[in-house]
């Protein structure tokens, strides 16, 4: 991380918890803790947090779009065999609506347009 990569990248873990679990505490209780200033991305890469995006038209790093598109189309199975299990929390119609946000984003990612 020597400040001279231009590419905006995805984080590690696609699904960026870090910021919904801040803003869910900070409404919930006020309290707002600190985001990480560096964070893991998919190339493996360790650069700032406002280096990365988890939107697909942000993202020019290739190998990190790569890493996202293999994640969402993992968590979209996931999350559909997650909705046929019985007991689910989610109902099946609930689960496929997921998973097809999750095949949107992945094919979004694989979709260069540049």
């Amino acid at each position: 991380m020597d400040g001279s990569d231009p590419h905006i990248h995805v984080q590690l873990d696609v699904i960026h918890a870090d910021a919904a679990v801040r803003n869910m505490m900070a409404s919930t209780f006020g309290l707002a803790g600190d985001l990480p200033s560096v964070v893991t991305t998919g190339c493996k890469l360790k650069v700032p947090y406002a280096m990365t995006s988890p939107r697909p038209e942000s993202v020019t790093c290739l190998a990190c779009r790569e890493h996202a598109h293999r994640q969402h189309l993992r968590l979209a199975e996931e999350v559909e065999r997650f909705g046929r299990m019985p007991g689910a929390t989610i109902s099946s119609a609930q689960a496929t609506l997921a998973a097809e946000r999750h095949r949107e984003l992945a094919k979004r990612f694989a979709d260069t347009g540049r």
